[in-house]
């Protein structure tokens, strides 16, 4: 555990702003010790809504004020050409100045991906960042889905790379070396899938850092069959909202369900450690935070419409790759394949 961890929020972005981020942010720094919370965004808003929980004085929350806004009808080239002043861009700043080691933000996607590639850049050798998430499975463990929603079409070379990068993800938060990966097609047959798909996969079955396992059809995502699912950004992000969709349907037509009869309910109430155990394992809250993989710095996406307690496991999520040094355990990979890749054109 490093001993000291400071991330810059912005304050302002998503659905409801301050009202879930200050929140967030008040409990994040009571659960980790050694946080400190930049918190990017109109002083005076962030001002009240922390006075109103009493930590306006908290000496690991300072506010960095911040005189402009990245809306989400905001265009992704206007906002990093026009936007400097946003609280998007100055949380990006302090973590390309040093001055913190992670950025979280709820705010418009495009946005912060441009503006992530801006103000950071990529690290040497990889070709496009990409957007990665866990989602549960049958399993005990989680697995890793990318990418997300950063690019929406992807060809073999940044799937292949997407492989790597989703691999050392996962095996640094499961604590395994050889994390399974699978491409995600329509068919778990060879033939199945389009040319950048195929050719992906040729990519991934040569690779000395990528244990791949095949092809994975969309019902396998929760099966526990695969460690790291590759896919392209569009596919993506209508699997994963497609998998909280789901999950929020199961859950209040379960709830729903137990209010109608008497008889219920009492089964409800001695059951109910069960049912607290099932709901945190698939409530989407505890997975919010889609990590921008492949810059030089980390940056954490929540969802726009994200609860206090849901921007906090955001928050939660950057704090574990600031510690697990994520950006420089991908450098290295990256340095290795480039150094091969040199050696085999010379």
């Amino acid at each position: 555990m490093l001993k000291d961890l400071t991330i810059a929020l912005d304050m302002m972005g998503g659905d409801y702003g301050p009202r879930s981020s200050i929140p967030a942010a008040v409990h994040a720094v009571n659960a980790h010790a050694n946080l400190s919370l930049i918190l990017c965004g109109n002083e005076d808003v962030i001002s009240k809504e922390l006075e109103s929980l009493d930590s306006l004085s908290h000496p690991r929350l300072i506010i960095r004020h911040c005189s402009e806004i990245v809306t989400n009808a905001c265009e992704p080239a206007i906002a990093v050409r026009s936007k400097k002043d946003s609280s998007m861009r100055v949380a990006l700043d302090l973590v390309k100045s040093g001055e913190a080691q992670a950025c979280v933000s709820s705010g418009n996607t495009g946005a912060l991906f441009f503006m992530a590639h801006y103000v950071l850049k990529m690290l040497p050798g990889v070709k496009r960042a990409a957007l990665i998430s866990s989602v549960p499975t049958e399993s005990q463990n989680p697995v890793y889905l990318l990418d997300l929603g950063a690019n929406v079409h992807c060809d073999a070379q940044m799937l292949y790379q997407f492989g790597i990068m989703g691999s050392i993800v996962a095996g640094q938060a499961l604590g395994c070396d050889n994390p399974r990966v699978s491409l995600l097609n329509i068919g778990a047959e060879d033939i199945k899938g389009h040319d950048d798909i195929k050719q992906a996969a040729q990519l991934m079955q040569q690779s000395p850092h990528i244990n791949y396992i095949g092809y994975s059809e969309g019902s396998d995502i929760f099966s526990g069959k695969a460690d790291v699912i590759v896919c392209e950004g569009f596919v993506g992000n209508v699997a994963l909202k497609t998998c909280e969709g789901i999950a929020k349907l199961i859950m209040n037509k379960f709830t729903a369900a137990l209010e109608k009869h008497l008889l219920y309910k009492c089964m409800a109430f001695i059951l109910r450690p069960i049912i607290k155990k099932l709901y945190k394992r698939v409530n989407p809250d505890q997975y919010n935070g889609a990590s921008l993989v492949g810059l030089r710095g980390i940056v954490v996406k929540s969802h726009g419409n994200a609860s206090a307690k849901a921007f906090q496991a955001a928050i939660d999520e950057a704090v574990k790759e600031v510690e697990r040094q994520l950006p420089d355990k991908i450098a290295a990979i990256f340095e290795k394949t480039h150094s091969k890749d040199t050696a085999v054109n010379q």
